[in-house]
């Protein structure tokens, strides 16, 4: 028998829920959103609220200690795609760009450096705002992600 594949949601400043909604109902695919505290998700069977606690980490240890080979983990979380990466999940960002076993390794570098620069008092600036673009892209990537595993899954 095969694992049903879920998808995990770092909800708490995660800008696609509402689209991971509607790709996972196309594909009958349960969703556990997770954040710290209380968030609100749709009346649906297939979609669980999963309100972590309140700790720092609480809402990414509770999705790295559960997320495996076969499942999805949305999350802009460079730490818990790279936990979520070495368990063998498939992690997408919420601008549709994927987290890999060749990429996250410089992903964390970059990231970790930007974090010293900031702390030093470097000004890095932040993110870029999200676009219509980055939705699309992100749409596109969790459809091919689920088909990729949907046909490994069936070999």
């Amino acid at each position: 028998m095969t694992q049903t594949t879920r998808i995990y949601v770092d909800a708490d400043a995660c800008p696609v829920k509402d689209e991971i909604y509607r790709v996972a109902a196309r594909h009958s695919l349960p969703v556990s959103v997770v954040a710290g505290n209380f968030i609100r998700v749709p009346n649906d069977p297939l979609i669980e609220r999963i309100a972590a606690g309140p700790g720092m980490d609480a809402a990414d240890d509770w999705i790295a200690e559960r997320a495996q080979k076969g499942d999805i983990v949305v999350t802009s979380d460079i730490p818990l795609a790279a936990r979520c990466v070495k368990a063998g999940a498939d992690v997408i960002a919420p601008n549709g760009k994927p987290f890999s076993e060749e990429s996250i390794g410089m992903t964390l570098a970059v990231r970790n450096l930007m974090t010293d620069l900031r702390s030093s008092g470097e000004i890095t600036g932040g993110p870029r705002s999200y676009s219509p673009k980055d939705r699309s892209a992100f749409l596109s990537a969790l459809d091919q992600t689920i088909r990729r595993i949907q046909r490994a899954q069936q070999k």
